[in-house]
């Protein structure tokens, strides 16, 4: 017997032995390449974007071609996305219900995927409705990732139904810290991270943010040990980082200065294109651009000891002169019927229904807010919200606002179709639960309102999203003149192009959509107190900011009124060509640069006055040092010489 069982224990040791060398190659001396292959900030791009020069960027069916390429070469590439694959199309309409951007990431073979803020963008509920609408499809789906955005654990605080689901979801689609993936020869451990910036762009998440640094040399740690007990060997470490990376530096620098172990950070949220992987130790940072401009193809060797190398790095574009994989193609067709059928039928439109035909060429996403200027496509927009709401309520209201960050894209020149007018402004939902952030309609005070547009003047240097765009008034600012008193003139502007002045006292009425109107609301704060806008009601009593909703503008049938359904009936209402006034800037908003003290002290505010009192007082005060030293001083003696004493000075 004890023969018997020593014989066992003998085999045991030399299957384990055995299993242990075929699991671990690359550890015998041997020298292992392989690949990564990655994207991120997809933002439900399932079909290609037309480019500014007529080109096209992009598509699920051309990035499929791409991906299956680079497998012929090394078939046990590993592929994986940095999170915010939904919400900017059409596609993501149908987000809670069916989940198609997840389920296309599956269709494509991605072996895992991490979440981004805007995959919050439906908040708890949504988010996890689209889970487990992913999971009950039936589809294969990539492994799911997150380690620090997390849902509040049972009886913690922030715990209720909407943290519930999101748990319940997680079991179901099986989302862990990490997963270990074995390709060929190389075993890779793949971990999801969000950074901070990432999780205040998702403030109605009710998810609970972990610390990304500890929770990064926890995962390490953990993975690690797991890799070396189930296979005998330590992983290739892969962190997909929702964090960003920007000029070099970010969040996701900062992350590999501060943990150890990480061999590859995938960058997502700050849309990067690193034509090079950025070093910082023993880790490699690489980013690919937004919106599937490029699969990014990063080449490593493993050797026998672990150490991990660069062999290459590519970016390879997604565009026009790749094919189209056929069963992708045909798989992005499907799903544009589901948009139709489950959303867009509601307001009887079509995916490709044709509005208008644009021959101008508006800026570009970019462009909007890279420099002070009046754009013809935030006066397209701002246009659009008036028009829109005097449809609606079947009163005009005195001014429209709308802001850069919002903006996700542009007029194409050409047919211009429902689908592109979409991706404009596709960002949030609204009461309803219905994709896209509806219209408000809310009083300032004419002194509140100059504030409104102070933000646009004085906070766009500091932050370019907060770049502001508008109907019904005309303005000239000064970047040159004194902060938060750089506009130097503001006006109404009449529907019939007459101007009136802004008195302060007066009421007027705002339209905006959902989150700049909550912006609104947050100007005092982010300006230290130095401005205030207060949104009111029509009685001119403020309004609890929690229950802006309540302000929501509704057609005739109580729908909302949703900011790209405003631009899709501005556009339509146009009888199919592209209206002449935005060929150009109309002057509703001028940025002079004038030293002239005049333009820079004209309409001087409080804060201008203190500044220009105080450097007033600074120069008396200095103008009477000097004379006081230089000023001759009466009654002084002088000394001539030894021997002749003092005198008084006659001079």
């Amino acid at each position: 017997m004890k023969l018997l069982c020593r014989l066992l224990v003998l085999a045991a040791l030399l299957a384990a032995l055995c299993c242990g060398a075929a699991a671990a190659p690359a550890q015998t001396g041997e020298t292992v390449r392989t690949a990564i292959l990655f994207t991120h900030d997809m933002h439900s791009r399932l079909l290609p974007t037309r480019e500014e020069d007529g080109g096209e960027y992009g598509g699920s069916a051309r990035l499929k071609t791409a991906i299956d390429r680079q497998r012929e070469s090394c078939p046990d590439a590993l592929l994986v996305d940095g999170g915010d694959f939904s919400m900017g199309t059409l596609f993501q309409s149908v987000y809670p219900t069916a989940a198609l951007e997840l389920r296309m990431l599956g269709a494509l073979g991605y072996d895992a995927a991490t979440f981004g803020n805007h995959e919050y963008d439906y908040r708890a509920a949504g988010f996890a409705a689209m889970l487990s609408a992913a999971a009950d499809s039936g589809d294969p789906l990539p492994a799911l990732v997150e380690a620090n955005f997390l849902p509040p654990a049972a009886g913690e605080e922030g715990d209720g139904t909407d943290a519930r689901a999101v748990r319940e979801a997680f079991t179901a689609c099986g989302v862990a810290d990490y997963v270990l993936i074995e390709k060929g020869e190389v075993l890779f451990a793949v971990f999801g991270l969000m950074g901070q910036e990432s999780a205040d762009y998702a403030p109605m998440s009710g998810m609970v943010l972990h610390d990304p640094a500890d929770t990064a040399r926890r995962v390490v740690e953990e993975a690690t040990a797991a890799a070396l007990e189930q296979y005998g060997r330590e992983p290739v470490v892969v962190c997909l980082s929702h964090s960003g990376t920007k000029d070099g530096k970010g969040e996701d620098y900062e992350l590999a200065r501060a943990v150890d172990g990480i061999d590859v950070i995938i960058s997502a949220h700050s849309h990067t294109t690193l034509t090079e992987p950025i070093r910082v130790g023993d880790t490699l940072i690489v980013s690919a651009g937004e919106y599937g401009r490029n699969l990014g193809v990063l080449e490593l060797t493993v050797a026998g000891d672990g150490t991990v190398s660069l062999a290459d790095y590519t970016l390879v574009p997604i565009d026009e002169t790749l094919a189209e994989d056929p069963a992708a193609a045909a798989l992005v067709e499907e799903y544009q019927e589901v948009v139709e059928e489950d959303y867009l039928s509601a307001f009887g439109l079509e995916f490709d229904q044709v509005l208008v035909d644009n021959p101008y060429p508006f800026d570009t996403v970019k462009e909007v807010s890279a420099t002070q200027h009046e754009s013809t496509l935030g006066d397209l927009l701002a246009d659009a919200y008036l028009w829109a709401a005097e449809q609606a309520e079947g009163t005009r209201a005195d001014v429209a606002v709308t802001a850069a960050g919002i903006i996700r894209d542009t007029v194409p020149v050409g047919e211009v179709t429902v689908s592109d007018a979409f991706n404009i402004l596709p960002l949030g939902i609204g009461a309803d639960g219905m994709t896209g952030y509806p219209l408000v309609s809310v009083y300032l005070t004419g002194r509140d309102l100059r504030s409104v547009l102070e933000v646009d003047a004085s906070v766009q240097p500091l932050m370019p999203e907060a770049q502001l765009f508008c109907a019904g008034v005309e303005y000239r600012f000064n970047p040159h003149r004194m902060i938060f008193n750089r506009v130097a003139e503001a006006r109404l502007r009449l529907p019939d192009g007459a101007a009136a002045p802004i008195e302060d006292d007066r009421l007027y009425r705002v339209v905006t959509g959902l989150y700049c109107g909550q912006m609104l609301g947050e100007v005092e704060s982010r300006s230290f107190g130095l401005l205030s806008v207060t949104p009111r009601d029509a009685r001119g009593e403020p309004i609890d900011m929690d229950r802006l909703e309540d302000y929501i503008v509704r057609d005739s049938q109580g729908r909302e009124v949703k900011e790209w359904d405003a631009v899709v009936g501005y556009l339509s209402a146009m009888g199919g060509e592209m209206d002449g006034r935005y060929a150009q800037p109309d002057g509703r908003k001028e940025v002079s640069h004038s030293w002239n003290p005049v333009d820079l002290l004209m309409n001087p505010n409080r804060y201008t006055l203190a500044v220009v009192g105080l450097v007033a007082a600074i120069a008396a005060a200095v103008a009477l040092l000097i004379w006081r030293r230089k000023r001759p001083r009466l009654g002084r003696t002088i000394k001539r010489g030894t021997g002749r004493g003092y005198r008084p000075y006659r001079g």
